[in-house]
């Protein structure tokens, strides 16, 4: 059996283990549905050893297909056999179920959880859209280079996002990262020369330069020296409204200003427009007298 072949040797499983695995008998449902309720209701042992051992070839089966991801069949038939455990633990055996058919959904589970953890030392996303992303994307690659198709389009991105539920740029990144193993940020970019560059850098960087930063900073202290003198040129009333209107957080309305101040909201509206003018004219002269000075 070639599967047997396989898990030769692999983390020290013997061949045995899977011959055994297969050789495991089936349970009937009643004597299933006794076993889950001893494991359930008396915590038996034994109940759990025979009814885990005859689901065995389930979690073998279930491991075989996830093989062309690259990692040792041995680890996957483990975490196969810790959802299986799990399966067993929250399995309620009144519904009437077979164990299997409930079984299927955890070992498959904790099979791709073990997948996305170490397929990559990059970390990715672990929620369920981006689990059926990961998985999806890879049996459509494979499906099209056994078709010998070209890689996906646009057009086959927006599809399978639309089918998903992700952004068409969460397809590209996860295909971009499945068509390439993972790269060193520190290895040179021009491999065996040990005077070249990393590849680390190049890589751009989101901030901004400092020439940049310095820049706004000084237009930011000019414009706000800029508005303190133009707030001077207002009297108490319109400095009070342009502060609680326009300076503030939340800013006030104008029936709230009109109760504050004993007038109506249509004056202070009248006030507040009157002192924007002022702080406009201020802030053109002085805007006016820095560019005639520099």
């Amino acid at each position: 059996m070639k599967l047997g072949d396989d898990m030769a040797g692999e983390n020290g499983s013997p061949r045995h283990f899977v011959k055994a695995a297969m050789k495991a008998p089936y349970l009937e449902r009643e004597e299933e549905h006794q076993l889950a309720l001893d494991w359930r209701n008396n915590k038996c042992e034994k109940a759990l050893s025979k009814l885990t051992a005859s689901h065995m070839r389930l979690v073998i089966s279930i491991a075989a297909r996830f093989r062309h991801f690259g990692l040792p069949m041995g680890d996957l038939i483990q975490e196969g056999h810790v959802g299986l455990l799990e399966a067993a633990a929250r399995f309620e055996p009144e519904r009437l179920v077979r164990f299997s058919t409930y079984a299927t959904w955890w070992i498959r589970a904790s099979i791709q959880d073990y997948i996305l953890r170490n397929w990559s030392i990059v970390r990715g996303g672990t929620s369920s859209t981006q689990k059926a992303l990961f998985f999806n994307l890879r049996r459509l690659r494979a499906k099209m280079s056994r078709n010998g198709a070209a890689a996906p389009d646009q057009a086959m991105y927006s599809e399978i996002a639309a089918a998903i539920g992700v952004s068409k740029a969460d397809v590209e990144l996860m295909n971009s990262r499945l068509s390439a193993p993972d790269t060193s940020l520190s290895a040179p970019v021009v491999e065996g020369d040990a005077g070249a560059a990393d590849r680390q850098d190049f890589i751009p960087c989101a901030q901004p330069l400092q020439d940049q930063t310095v820049s706004e900073h000084i237009d930011t202290a000019r414009r706000s020296r800029w508005l303190e003198r133009a707030l001077h040129e207002l009297n108490e009333r319109e400095l009070r409204i342009v502060r609680e209107r326009r300076l503030s957080e939340e800013g006030a309305t104008l029936e709230s200003l009109g109760e504050k101040l004993g007038i109506s909201k249509e004056r202070v509206r009248q006030i507040e427009n009157r002192a924007l003018q002022k702080l406009r004219s201020a802030l053109l002269r002085d805007h006016e007298q820095a560019v005639f000075v520099n």
